[in-house]
């Protein structure tokens, strides 16, 4: 997210950014670190600035920024090195102190001021280490002696890791006396080659954990991909497929988590044209465009975020159904109309694969009924040979042997498709006709698989 040519110490740069993302209905901004390898980003007595002199710092930039538009901000304690800080250190709390006193006398005045940051927390599976417990909980007794209107938050790793059955964890995390964890969704950092059902699940626990609490439940999505290698620091964080992140979005929403955060979106969701950009620009305007067509309900974002939320409702379901081609992959078990939605692992049974040949499928409705919407769902999965069709085409008919199309859609094909496996939709877009048959033609144009789990005929969402 730092390609070379930005100078990321420029005030203008800090100011646009911030007030992009208030445009984007951003509500908090994360600091992340304010100092790093013993310079620090903000006017320090005891280090050196790592910008130049003269020049207003990044946080202030920040801060000022923030107070124009009306964004709430958590003001880190880090870094006390670098990003491999060990928090239970007592030399490494010590400069987080040093910190956090220089910037609260520095920026808690600030009507932006919200809360602070304590990064680099530990690993939060099989449960919070008593270190870790104990170092939070220093740090946050410190700063609600100086700030004490002012939240605390941590954001730890590590949740594929958390074991909920015997207790220890939720004993460990009613020790804290933070008042939020964000915990990481690791899904950007593919730490399980499919993670996104089991951290779906383990948000689920985490909101029993936390109603038994003071502590509110936030989730930490992470919106990136790689770029090159796999959780390797030299490559670059370059933006998710959207459909990836929507489902992060619907899944920590769906276990009712109290807030989402992320990491990372400046950098990650650039706005076109106006902007300076951070990220990588073709990608970062492409996520900056769904995400607000997302936002402002538009397009197939709505209809594919329903079926992340629920058992979407259609008039196809149970109605009966015939394949041009016969299914292929030998695991599934279902079929294109039962209601049976996949999930964002490859293997699970309600995906239907076609290999090296296209989809087509004829759904019978029995009778002539209205039609007002088609869609039908995909997954893509780089690292098995599953891609997106590259077109679908909509067609009805009266008789089952004269169609007429009625919507060809060109399916985005995401280039940041290295790592992840996600679901995405084809949409028709709202239409007005009537037909007893109905014909959904997947254009296989890559020439592995095909994998579908669903064809919806006048969805309800």
């Amino acid at each position: 997210m730092n390609p070379e040519g930005v100078d990321a110490t420029s005030p203008e740069l800090w100011r646009l950014k911030v007030k992009e993302l208030s445009g984007m209905g951003i509500e908090y901004l994360i600091i992340m670190f304010v100092a790093n390898e013993g310079k620090s980003f903000y006017p320090s007595k005891f280090m050196p600035a790592a910008y130049p002199a003269g020049r207003e710092s990044p946080v202030e930039s920040i801060m000022n920024a923030a107070d124009e538009n009306n964004l709430k901000v958590f003001m880190s304690t880090g870094w006390a090195k670098d990003q491999d800080d060990n928090p239970g250190l007592p030399e490494t709390r010590a400069v987080q102190l040093k910190i956090m006193h220089e910037t609260a006398k520095l920026y808690s005045g600030h009507k932006s001021f919200y809360g602070w940051y304590l990064p680099c927390e530990d690993v939060v599976g099989p449960y919070l280490s008593q270190k870790a417990v104990d170092a939070a909980n220093e740090l946050t007794a410190e700063a609600k002696g100086i700030t004490p209107k002012a939240k605390v938050m941590i954001s730890p790793y590590g949740l594929r890791f958390a074991k909920f059955d015997d207790g220890k964890f939720a004993d460990q995390i009613a020790k804290l006396k933070v008042d939020i964890i964000a915990y990481q969704d690791e899904i950007g950092c593919v730490v399980e080659p499919t993670p996104l059902p089991h951290m779906k699940e383990n948000f689920k626990q985490l909101r029993e954990v936390h109603n038994k609490t003071s502590i509110e439940l936030w989730a930490n999505d992470e919106s990136f991909t790689w770029e090159k290698g796999l959780n390797v620091r030299p490559s670059a964080l370059i933006p998710a497929p959207f459909p990836r992140y929507l489902s992060q979005l619907a899944g920590v929403s769906s276990a009712g988590v109290d807030e989402v955060v992320s990491f990372a979106i400046c950098g990650i969701y650039d706005k076109p044209g106006s902007s300076i950009p951070i990220g990588e620009p073709v990608l970062a305007t492409k996520a900056f465009s769904d995400y607000m067509d997302w936002k402002g309900g538009k397009g197939r974002w709505p209809l594919l975020a329903a079926t992340f939320n629920s058992d979407i409702k259609h008039d196809a379901i149970s109605k009966p159904v015939s394949f041009k081609h016969e299914p292929a992959a030998p695991f599934s078990s279902g079929n294109l109309t039962d209601g049976n939605l996949g999930t964002e692992i490859n293997t699970d049974k309600n995906w239907l694969g076609f290999e090296k040949s296209d989809m087509v499928a004829t759904i019978d409705l029995g009778k002539k009924e209205g039609i007002k919407e088609l869609a039908a769902r995909f997954l893509s999965y780089k690292l098995k040979g599953i891609f997106l069709p590259t077109l679908v085409e909509f067609s009805i008919s009266d008789d089952g042997k004269n169609y007429k199309t009625i919507k060809t859609v060109t399916m985005d094909q995401y280039l940041n498709d290295r790592y992840d496996c996600w679901i995405d939709v084809a949409w028709s877009g709202k239409v007005d006709a009537a037909a007893r048959f109905v014909r959904v033609w997947a254009v296989n144009g890559i020439g592995q698989w095909i994998y579908s789990d669903e064809i919806l005929v006048n969805p309800a969402y």
